[in-house]
C-alpha cells in the first residue's frame, strides 16, 4: 500500500453523499495541510468545490481525535500527530455536470476536484483508491480510466494513480449503464452511457470508431493512452463535455444519438478526442502544472479550443462521415455564431482567452455585446490560418504540419507552449513572417480575412438574413426572405415576451428597452412569442407603440421593426478543382 490511500463510497444515495476516508501514513511532522481544487482543468471558472464539503475530522492510528483547523476556505491544517493519520469527511454531489460531482438512485459521477483532498507538500506521490458501490445499489457497475489493481472488469475495487494530478484527471461513472466497445487502430475504446436513448449502437460505434482511427493516424505513434472511455450521461437537454488524459465525460440530450442532432454528438465526441493531444499533453507554460487553488491565466485559449473546434468537424468530414458540403454546412453555423456576436467588435481573440474566467464562464445579459468567444472565433481564426499556409505555401504547408511540430516539440517533450509558439513555429514552416496575421487576428478586434481566403480555396462565404429564429446557416440554396425583427432573443413569458438580451443597435435597442423587460402590448395588441414574427411583418417598418413591464412598472416605448441583419452565413463550394487537399471533394 502506498503512503496516501483513499477509500471513498456513496453513504446515502437520496441525500447525495459520498464519504472519504482519507489515510496519510508519513504525514508533515508539524501538522499535515489538505487542500481542494478551487477548479477543474478544462473548465476556466473558480467553482469553489470545498463548499460542497459537509464535515472533516481526523483521527491517529490509535483511533485518538486530531484537531482539524480552517485556514482558508479550501485548506485545512492538521494537529501534530506522530505515525499515520486518517482523515475522514463527506461531501455532497448534486452538479449533474461534467464539471464535479453528482449522486442519486439512478447513477454516481465525481471527478477527483470535487472529492479528494489533496496532501500538501505530497501531490507528487503515487496514491490508491478503493472505490466501493452504494449499499443501497450493490449490483451497480464502474467505469473510470484510472488504473485498476483489484476488482472483476466493470466493477468496485482498488484502483491507482502515479500522483494527484493523474488522481484527478480521471472522472467515475458508477450505475446500471450501457457500454459500447470498440477498437480503433488496436486500442479498446468504450462508450459508456447513463440514460436511456434511441441510438443505433452498431452505427455508435462504427462511426466512433472511423473518427477515433482518423486521429490516432493524424498525430501518429506513439499514441498518448493503451485504453479510452467517454462517459456519457444522457440527460433531457443538457450539452457539455471535459476532456481527460484518456476518458472524456460528456452529457448530451436524449435524441442527439439518432436524429438531426446526431452530428452534434459526434462532432462533440470529436473535439473531447482531439483534446488528448491539445491541451492534455500539448498545453500552454502556464499550466505545466496546474495552479488549481487559484486562476491560471492564458492568452492561448484561442489554439487550444479554437484549433480544436475547428478539426473537430474536419475530422468529421476526414473519416468519411460528411461530405464536402457538409462540412461545409457546419462551418457556416460557426461563422454564424461569430456574426452574431457584437462582441468581436469589442473584444479581442487574445482577451476573450485571457478573461475566460470573468467573462465567457460567467456571461451576463449583456455578454453577446462584450465578448466574443474562444471557441467559435478561435476556430475561424484556425481556418484563415490553415489557408494562409496553404495558399503561401503553394500548398506544401497547412495547419496540420503545425499541430504535428507541437506534437513533437512540446507534447511529447512535456513542454509547454509560449504565447508566441504556434506563430513562431508557423514561420519556421512557412519561411516568412506572419506578424501581421497574427496581430490582426490575436490582438485586434478587425474581421478575420476569411472571404477572400475561402474564395481562393474555391468556397464562396456569403452573410443572409436569418430565415427564422432557428436558422443557424449553411445550406446554400435556401429561401432566406427579408423579414423584420426586434433585435433581440426572447423567450416567452408568463403575460408576454421576455428580453434575454438585448442587441446593440437594434430595434429594441433604439428603442431603450433593456434585458428582462417583458413585452406585453405591441401597436395595442397583446404580444405572444408565437405570433411575434407575423406581427412585425404586419406592422412594418414604422413605429409602434410597444408597452412593457420593467420589474413591476409599465413603461412605453416607441418601436421600429427593422429588417433582420445579414449575420446568417452561407458556404457554398463553387470550383472543386481549388481545394487542393484541404477538402476531398
Amino acid at each position: 500500500m502506498t503512503a496516501i490511500h483513499y477509500d471513498i463510497k456513496p453513504v446515502s444515495l437520496s441525500r447525495h453523499l459520498f464519504e472519504v476516508l482519507l489515510t496519510i501514513d508519513e504525514p508533515e511532522a508539524g501538522g499535515q495541510q489538505l487542500w481542494l481544487p478551487a477548479w477543474i482543468p478544462g473548465s476556466y471558472l473558480i467553482r469553489d468545490f470545498a463548499k460542497h464539503l459537509q464535515w472533516i475530522e481526523a483521527s491517529d492510528e490509535d483511533g485518538n481525535p486530531v484537531t482539524v483547523t480552517k485556514l482558508g476556505k479550501a485548506r485545512w491544517q492538521l494537529g501534530q500527530v506522530e505515525g499515520p493519520v486518517q482523515v475522514r469527511y463527506q461531501t455532497y454531489a448534486w452538479d449533474l455536470s461534467v464539471r464535479g460531482a453528482h449522486l442519486d438512485e439512478t447513477h454516481g459521477f465525481f471527478n477527483g476536484t470535487s472529492v479528494f483532498l489533496a496532501v500538501a507538500g505530497q501531490e507528487s506521490e503515487p496514491v490508491t483508491v478503493d472505490i466501493q458501490a452504494p449499499l443501497e445499489a450493490p449490483h451497480w457497475q464502474l467505469a473510470t480510466g484510472l488504473p485498476r489493481q483489484s476488482g472483476e472488469p466493470w466493477g468496485f475495487g482498488r484502483f491507482q494513480a502515479q500522483d494527484y494530478d493523474a488522481l484527478i484527471d480521471h472522472p467515475v461513472e458508477m450505475g446500471d449503464f450501457e457500454v459500447l466497445s470498440f477498437k480503433a487502430k488496436g486500442i479498446p475504446h468504450h462508450l459508456v452511457l447513463t440514460g436511456h436513448h434511441y441510438g443505433d449502437r452498431e452505427k455508435l460505434k462504427r462511426d466512433l470508431a472511423a473518427i477515433c482511427e482518423t486521429q490516432l493516424d493524424f498525430f501518429g505513434e506513439p499514441h498518448p493512452f493503451t485504453e479510452y472511455w467517454f462517459l456519457t450521461m444522457v440527460t433531457a437537454d443538457s450539452y457539455g463535455g471535459l476532456e481527460h488524459r484518456n476518458s472524456t465525460a460528456l452529457m448530451i440530450p436524449r435524441y442527439a444519438l439518432n436524429g438531426k442532432d446526431y452530428l452534434d454528438f459526434l462532432a462533440l465526441c470529436s473535439h473531447e478526442y482531439f483534446h488528448n493531444w491539445n491541451v492534455k499533453r500539448i498545453k500552454p507554460a502556464a499550466f505545466l502544472p496546474y495552479q488549481l487553488e487559484r486562476e491560471s491565466h492564458s492568452i492561448q485559449l484561442w489554439a487550444y479550443e479554437g484549433i480544436t473546434s475547428y478539426y473537430d468537424d474536419l475530422m468529421l468530414h476526414r473519416a468519411g462521415l460528411i461530405d464536402a458540403q457538409g462540412y461545409l454546412d457546419r462551418l457556416a453555423t460557426t461563422f454564424t455564431r461569430v456574426a452574431r456576436s457584437p462582441g468581436r467588435q469589442v473584444q479581442s481573440l487574445a482577451d476573450s482567452s485571457f478573461d475566460a474566467w470573468t467573462k465567457f464562464y460567467q456571461q451576463d445579459e449583456n455578454a453577446p455585446n462584450a465578448i466574443v468567444s474562444y471557441y467559435t472565433k478561435g476556430a475561424i481564426m484556425a481556418l484563415c490560418l490553415d489557408l494562409t499556409l496553404r495558399l503561401q505555401s503553394g500548398h506544401e504547408v497547412n495547419l496540420d504540419d503545425l499541430m504535428l511540430r507541437l506534437w513533437e516539440d512540446f507534447g511529447q517533450q512535456g513542454l509547454g507552449t509560449a504565447d508566441d509558439s504556434h506563430q513562431r513555429l508557423a514561420e519556421g514552416l512557412l519561411g516568412e513572417p506572419l506578424d501581421a496575421f497574427f496581430s490582426q487576428a490575436l490582438h485586434s478586434t478587425e474581421e478575420l480575412p476569411a472571404i477572400p481566403l475561402l474564395s481562393a480555396m474555391g468556397v464562396t462565404l456569403s452573410f443572409e438574413p436569418a430565415a427564422d429564429d432557428s436558422d443557424q446557416g449553411g445550406q446554400p440554396g435556401k429561401a432566406r426572405p427579408s423579414r423584420l425583427v426586434l433585435g433581440a432573443k426572447t423567450l416567452d413569458a408568463d403575460g408576454g415576451i421576455k428580453l434575454q438580451n438585448v442587441i446593440h443597435g437594434g430595434s429594441a435597442d433604439q428603442a431603450g428597452l433593456a434585458a428582462g423587460d417583458v413585452i406585453v402590448a405591441i401597436d395595442g395588441l397583446r404580444a405572444r412569442q408565437g405570433q411575434l414574427a407575423k406581427q412585425l411583418a404586419a406592422i412594418g417598418e414604422r413605429a409602434v407603440e410597444v408597452h412593457a413591464f420593467r420589474r413591476d412598472e409599465l413603461m412605453t416605448f416607441e418601436l421600429i421593426p427593422s429588417p433582420a441583419p445579414l449575420d446568417t452565413a452561407v458556404l457554398a463550394l463553387a470550383e472543386p478543382d481549388k481545394l487542393k487537399g484541404w477538402l476531398d471533394a
